[in-house]
């Protein structure tokens, strides 16, 4: 699916006042040689970064502005994604994805996340949803549940987050107590992306005694009776996903809908946030990104004393570093990538090397291009101020920056 849909697009990036937009084929390029992100992909990958590339500039960039301000959750434009295959992109094609490596996953979140960082960061959520029932569950599984995720028909959230229990998932509390061909589910989750409009949720819960051996993983459909939704919590950025409490009240769901056996849950959480890591980690990229083209444009245009912006060799050296930093971020992300792909023994610390860098460097760039801005970047009218407020969020989720530090010295004192 996603290799045809990459035959008919092609793209380039320029900047306007606050966001990006596609022009034809014959336009001039807007993306410095040095900080290209085409550069090192081979000649399918570049394919697939056009078509990210063209649909965040025609379908999201002009839309996102909208989508923060009014807190829209934009089904139809991310079903309009699924149809070039970003819904279950890392998922096999069996089953309707698109069976793609994590680095051409990588690749594609970030061309994404310059037309929305938000929207972006909630599809490679519900990405990684997909893919952990698509590599755990068993076929019949895999063929309920992925086929109308990778269309998006279907939108998954993931559960693992608890009032109580935030770097450290494995207290969890939630219980899943077994009654005949059902588990009982009781308990909630806190700041679940999708919650409430999500229609699949991939819930981590306790069947067992205390600890990590004591969590599974199910699959609880929207509509179960026992299941609701806490209040939309109100954020400083990531606006066009809702975030909600997912509440179990005695809710009823079938040992048919548990992925893995008994007792694998962590593991398969755990397997899941590593990927989830990269994802994150490259939908800052595609922030940074946007900010660093954005900031450029903003020097070249806007005069001081007479002069444009970019003469003052205090913003030219402050916009090397950035440039540098996106690089940087770059590469560690596509080596996580990689290691991941290939089932390395390094590959949990180099995510969270690649998760702790690249969120922390990116966010930099933001903030960085929201002051060179000056006034401008601190109004909703400039799409600087939104890629800094979305990609704040990329430290503290999916394993908080400190818990990545904690992670990646325990593999070096381990080994």
């Amino acid at each position: 699916m996603l290799r045809t849909g990459c035959r008919r697009l092609g793209v380039r990036l320029v900047c306007l006042r606050g966001g990006l937009r596609a022009l034809d084929q014959t336009g001039p390029r807007s993306l410095t040689s040095c900080i290209d992100p085409s550069i090192g992909l081979n000649e399918e990958q570049k394919e697939f970064q056009k078509v990210a590339f063209d649909f965040a500039a025609r379908e999201m960039a002009p839309n996102m502005a909208e989508w923060d301000q009014k807190e829209l959750f934009p089904v139809d434009v991310m079903r309009k994604a699924a149809q070039l295959g970003f819904g279950g992109i890392y998922v096999r094609t069996d089953v309707g994805g698109s069976g793609l490596s994590r680095l051409d996953t990588s690749v594609i979140f970030e061309a994404l996340a310059t037309g929305c960082t938000s929207t972006t960061a909630y599809i490679s959520i519900h990405n990684m949803c997909a893919w952990m029932i698509d590599s755990y569950g068993n076929e019949e599984q895999r063929h309920k549940f992925c086929p109308p995720l990778c269309t998006m028909e279907k939108f998954a959230s993931y559960c693992l987050t608890e009032p109580g229990s935030g770097s450290d998932a494995a207290s969890l509390m939630t219980s899943a107590k077994r009654q005949g061909d059902h588990y009982l589910l009781n308990g909630s989750k806190a700041f679940i992306s999708g919650g409430g409009e999500s229609d699949i949720y991939v819930v981590m819960c306790r069947t067992g005694g205390p600890g990590p051996k004591g969590i599974s993983c199910v699959v609880v459909e929207k509509g179960t009776p026992g299941l609701s939704f806490g209040k939309k919590e109100k954020k400083v950025g990531w606006n066009s996903q809702p975030t909600r409490a997912v509440i179990f009240e005695d809710c009823a769901v079938p040992v048919a809908n548990r992925i893995g056996k008994e007792g694998q849950g962590f593991l398969i959480a755990m397997k899941g946030l590593n990927g989830g890591r990269i994802n994150v980690a490259s939908c800052s990229l595609g922030a940074a990104h946007a900010s660093v083209i954005l900031t450029r444009d903003h020097l070249n245009v806007r005069k001081q004393f007479g002069e444009p912006l970019a003469s003052n060799q205090y913003l030219q050296f402050k916009l090397a570093d950035m440039a540098t930093r996106l690089v940087a971020s770059r590469l560690i992300i596509r080596n996580a990538a990689v290691a991941l792909q290939e089932e390395r023994e390094d590959a949990v610390a180099l995510c969270s090397m690649a998760k702790l860098f690249a969120t922390d460097e990116c966010f930099a760039i933001c903030n960085q291009a929201l002051q060179m801005h000056g006034g401008y970047g601190y109004l909703k009218d400039y799409a600087v101020q939104q890629y800094v407020r979305d990609s704040r969020a990329h430290q503290i989720l999916e394993g908080s920056n400190e818990v990545m530090r904690m992670l990646i010295s325990r593999s070096l004192i381990l080994e």
